[in-house]
């Protein structure tokens, strides 16, 4: 049987959000945020399952990138609280958070990779920054890396000789190369044709099962959402509607995702709803 959705109101699993807890790695709970006179996000509660692909759903100006800069403290909330692995990020000294931040990943929408640098050199510069390690150790990593996402002899190219797709392939290993335990994907599929979609999503996929990562994928694109997602939250009008497993999103009887999801015209949310979630 599907679970239900989850009202933004409800108490997700039974431990305590400041405690941690093995299913879920981020907790939020009545996060609020605005700037200026513009609220952005109202009271927020979410839960984010560790090893899954979570997927943040909303309409494009809904406040989706906003929502995940508070997870590793790029923006600080008016109110609420945040917790990762039950450590309370807001509370943490800037030494602290330095070393906190190691926790994520961020692959941008459109990849920011530095264009007078090689895929290589694009892939290295995170080493560089933040670790002591030789020459030799960081082209193994992204050896490694880059073999492991198919992008084997692209080391000496640069951004601008590389496709939409393999774009995204190298700003994930990029991401990939410090070992992070939260991958967060910023619109990942936008600005690609269907087949790099496609590839990309597999790329999400893999990733997740690879490197155990916990996985964060903010997206209006339903074909991709549904292809990837374990747990889908709505955000709408400031607020999450509903939080669940892909399977019981797609069944929701609120008014406002029941549209949303039917004016995609995807098919697969109605084989979804049938057979259950991936």
């Amino acid at each position: 049987m599907a679970e239900t959705p989850q009202l933004a109101s409800e108490i997700i699993g039974l431990t305590p959000p400041d405690q941690p807890d093995e299913r879920w790695q981020v907790r939020v709970r009545g996060l609020t945020k605005s700037f200026g006179t513009n609220l952005v996000l109202d009271s927020i509660d979410l839960d984010l399952e560790r090893g899954k692909v979570n997927v943040i759903l909303g309409a494009s100006g809904a406040g989706k990138s906003v929502l995940i800069k508070h997870f590793m403290c790029l923006l600080r909330p008016d109110k609420g609280h945040i917790w990762v692995d039950g450590t309370d990020v807001l509370s943490l000294n800037p030494q602290e958070l330095a070393k906190f931040r190691r926790k994520f990943g961020l692959v941008f929408q459109f990849s920011a990779l530095f264009d007078s640098l090689t895929v290589e050199e694009n892939c290295a510069f995170p080493l560089k920054e933040h670790t002591k390690k030789s020459t030799a150790e960081i082209r193994d990593i992204v050896s490694d890396r880059l073999g492991a996402l198919g992008l084997q002899g692209t080391q000496k190219k640069y951004p601008g000789e590389l496709s939409g797709g393999m774009r995204k392939r190298v700003g994930l290993a990029r991401a990939l190369v410090l070992e992070p335990e939260i991958l967060m994907y910023d619109e990942p599929t936008t600005g690609l044709d269907p087949l790099a979609t496609r590839n990309v999503d597999e790329m999400i996929l893999d990733a997740c099962e690879r490197y155990k990562v916990t996985s964060v994928v903010i997206s209006h694109d339903m074909a991709s959402v549904f292809r990837i997602a374990d747990r889908i939250a709505m955000l709408h009008n400031k607020k999450i509607l509903a939080a669940g497993p892909a399977n019981a999103i797609a069944q929701s009887s609120d008014p406002f995702v029941y549209e949303f999801l039917r004016a995609s015209g995807v098919s697969a949310i109605g084989k979804l709803a049938e057979g259950g979630s991936k």
